[in-house]
């Protein structure tokens, strides 16, 4: 065996052991869900972007994209991983709510489709091992980026809520000490009204006290 040959045999069984402990981390989750009986807030979304992600890796492995057996410990850590998450992914659908249900299948039917036509495109239009492993190669960079990014979607909200939180507090701290200007309100024209009706009051009384001192006058002398 050639130096190169060894020096990829051996990176490709550190990366199977590291793979490995990624594929077989959720057991601890799925263990609390056999405890629970319940998916409880957990997410099905990182369980089906790494089958996805051990799908077209595996594909890639196979003489079908690959030339013979060069990528063979990449088929044999994915094949593990294909086996693994299709096992998280039939217990969460099993304990997860009519809703939660309807999530896993929105997700699960279009990864499997782009699977089937990742693999049915290699197959059929490319014709060559350099092209086909260039082509599913592209795609599982898609696919390995989802699988990692996947965890993130828990986070994502709060990513989003952070800045605008920030603005918010820099708005009030900002506005915070301008004091608001003192709403007047005129009310000329109804004191004016009040006034003159005072006014009003005050000359008819005086005009009925007149006449009647003019009256009683007037009965005096006739008498």
């Amino acid at each position: 065996m050639k130096m190169g040959d060894k020096l990829r045999l051996s990176v490709g069984i550190l990366g199977n052991g590291a793979s490995l402990l990624l594929y077989t981390a959720p057991v601890l989750t799925f263990s609390r869900v056999f405890k629970k009986k319940s998916t409880e807030e957990f997410s099905c979304l990182p369980y089906v972007m790494t089958l996805f992600n051990c799908l077209i890796y595996t594909w890639y492995g196979l003489p079908i994209v690959s030339h013979c057996w060069e990528n063979f410990p990449l088929v044999s850590i994915n094949g593990v991983g294909i086996v693994l998450e299709s096992i998280f992914i039939f217990v969460y659908f099993c304990y997860a709510s009519p809703k939660e249900k309807i999530k896993v299948g929105v997700i699960f039917v279009p990864v499997i489709v782009v699977f089937g036509l990742t693999t049915a495109i290699s197959a059929v239009v490319f014709e060559d091992h350099r092209h086909r492993k260039s082509f599913v190669g592209s795609v599982g960079l898609v696919a390995s980026i989802s699988m990692y990014g996947s965890p993130l979607i828990v986070m994502l909200p709060n990513m989003v809520g952070t800045p605008l939180g920030i603005l918010q507090l820099i708005i009030y701290f900002k506005y915070k000490n301008k004091k608001e200007a003192p709403i007047t309100t005129t009310v000329v024209g109804k004191w004016d009204h009040e006034k003159n009706k005072s006014k009003l009051e005050l000359v008819v009384d005086v005009d009925h006290d007149a006449d009647a001192d003019d009256n009683e006058k007037k009965f005096m002398n006739a008498c």
